[in-house]
């Protein structure tokens, strides 16, 4: 169960959002029981590029020894 403010790895590809399996998300709402989970996903400015109600197996916690990558972020 995740709470409000982990970062959260995506766990697989979202394309209708632009969004990868390894991006990083920080849960911005918990839904009751851990049902749901809204996360916010932002470039290296703090732009919003996306914010999708994901459930528990969707996302991961970030792992001690992780390294953190840069991607583009395709907008078209």
């Amino acid at each position: 169960m995740f709470n409000e403010l982990d970062a959260v790895v995506l766990a697989h590809d979202m394309k209708d959002h632009k969004l990868m399996r390894g991006d990083v998300g920080t849960v911005v709402h918990c839904y009751t029981g851990g049902k749901a989970y809204e996360v916010e996903f932002i470039t290296g400015e703090g732009k919003t590029i996306a914010v999708v109600t994901l459930e528990q197996s969707d996302i991961r916690p970030m792992q001690r020894q992780e390294i953190l990558h840069v991607r583009v972020y395709a907008t078209a």
